[in-house]
Parts: structure tokens; sequence; C-alpha cells
């Protein structure tokens, strides 16, 4: 039986040497025949030189360098692309995920369990983080008819059967979460403790980006509170003029209309925006799927 233990670098050259040791004492207490599939993310850093370095003592390591940054989760579809194992130890290398996890994930694992994978005990950061990261999954099960796992980590262990199926998933805009959640199968969660190395590439930026990514591309939802927001506008509108018109006609009431007009014209206008917006996302997706691009280039791929 094979593992691969997959995972990406970018600014990971201080984490490879102690990742790679650790991850490797799991695995030979296991006693498993194993391959480490290290995805160079277009790390600014060293990274890649230290990777080979290690391959160069370890020829089960084979180090894939992608030709530019594409991004955390498009690195780690390549990663299963080219892992080859009975199953996938999939994990970030920065060590804020423990690589012994791998050991309680296979004890926990079953026959029929296709999937282990951590979930974090407590929400690393500040206030604001651990507030928005709850704002934000409880907004995107909402507009989503699929659970969306919450606090979830990168770390895993998965079978074969069950990583070919995520792999069977061609859409270039992905959020690899939902794929996670909608691909199916047996999946069994555990409550760990993430570390917190004090600083992180995944800024605010980012993070607002993702959102709005894992929105569009989870659920369709959205296009249809854009059509209700629409029909609400509508009626209020209707309401008020309405209401201006009995005032005017009716009990001769002398109606200020510049007030009423600009309220109401900020109103309509505001919904109108925010509706275009949300199709504009949805037609920028569509944009980039028809076009389909490469989900990532290697440039090489190194081996031993």
């Amino acid at each position: 039986m094979k593992l691969s233990i997959v995972t990406t670098m970018y600014y990971s050259r201080n984490y490879l040497d102690e990742f790679y040791k650790r991850t490797l004492a799991v695995v030979k207490e296991l006693d498993l025949s194993y391959e480490f599939v290290f995805i160079d993310d277009g790390s600014p850093d060293d990274s890649l030189m230290v990777a080979l370095g290690l391959q160069n003592k370890d020829h089960n390591i084979k180090v894939v360098e992608l030709s530019k940054n594409f991004g955390h989760q498009k690195a780690i579809m390549t990663g299963l692309q080219y892992a080859k194992g009975d199953f996938v130890f999939l994990i970030d290398c920065d060590l804020e995920e423990d690589p012994e996890l791998l050991k309680e994930f296979w004890e926990v694992r079953g026959q029929d369990v296709d999937s282990v994978y951590g979930v974090q005990v407590k929400r690393k950061g500040g206030w604001f983080e651990r507030v928005s990261g709850r704002l934000f999954y409880k907004i995107v099960n909402i507009l989503s008819a699929v659970k969306y796992p919450a606090d979830t980590l990168t770390a895993r262990v998965m079978s074969r059967r069950y990583v070919d199926a995520l792999l069977k998933f061609q859409e270039k805009e992905l959020d690899l979460w939902s794929i996670f959640a909608i691909a199916g199968f047996k999946q069994i969660s555990v409550n760990v403790k993430k570390g917190y190395k004090g600083l992180s590439t995944f800024t605010l930026k980012k993070k607002i980006k993702r959102a709005i990514e894992v929105i569009t591309s989870f659920s369709h939802r959205p296009l249809y509170l854009t059509f209700i927001f629409g029909i609400i506008s509508f009626v209020v509108a209707l309401i008020n003029v309405s209401l201006i018109a009995y005032d005017k006609f009716f009990l001769g009431v002398d109606v200020e209309g510049w007030a009423s007009i600009m309220a109401s014209v900020w109103l309509i206008g505001g919904m109108l925006f925010l509706v275009l917006g949300v199709f504009s996302i949805y037609l920028s997706k569509m944009f980039l799927e028809i076009k389909n691009r490469p989900l990532t280039i290697v440039r090489n791929v190194h081996t031993k």
C-alpha cells in the first residue's frame, strides 16, 4: 500500500526540512511505502532548491515546478494529479498543521471511509478573524443547498477513488473546499488544534476575494436573491408612488418631490448596481470557463 504526501510550497523554505523529517517519521512508524509530491507554486524564495536538496537524499520525492504562482488551491489540484498512491495525505508544509496528524487520521480511517479531515477546535487569530470567519460560513451555508463545513484544515487523508472523483471536476474557477464537500463519499471529521506562526500570506484582500469566489462558485442562489430584491424594490416603489398619488389627488396635500424622488433614485439605483454586480461576477466566471485555459502550467517535473 502506497501513500502519497502532497504539499504546496510558497515561502516555505524555513519549514521544509522539519516538515519532511516529521512526516517521514510517521510514515515509517505506519510501515507504508510512500512518495512525497512537492508543488512549487512559483515561490519567490528558494523553496524549490531546498526541495531538490531533499530529493537528492530521498528518491521517493517528486518536485513539480509550476511556471508561476497560480494559487494554493490550483496548486493542490495539480499535486493530486501527480499523486499515484493508493491513499493521499494532503497537508500544508508550514507546520501550522502537525505532520503527526497523519497517524491520527490513519487510525480513524476505516475500510468504508474515503476521507478523514481536520477541523479546527478554535480559529486562530484575533477577534476580527474569528468573528468574520463564523459570519463567512453562515452566509455560505445560507446561500448554498450543500452544507459547507466550517473551519476545515487542508490536512486530510483521502482514498484513491475519492481523489479520482475530485479530479473529475474540470472547472477553472474552483473552490476546492466546495468540491471536497459535494464530491460525496463517506467522510469523517477530526477535531484538531491548528498552530499559528504569527504571520500569514493569506491577507484580508485574499480572504474577501475567496469569500466571493466560494459563494459564486458553490451556489447560484445569489441569482435568485437578485430576483427577490427586484420584486421587493418594485413593490416598495409602487407603494411609495401610490401613497404620493393618494395624498395629492384625494387629500389635496402638496407633496415635496425632491427628497422623495432622490431617495427613490438612490434606492433603486443601488439595487440595480447590486444586481448588475452579481450578474457580472457570474458572467465573468462563464467567460473564463469558456476560454478553457489550463488550471496550471507545469514548468518542470523533477524526479530521480
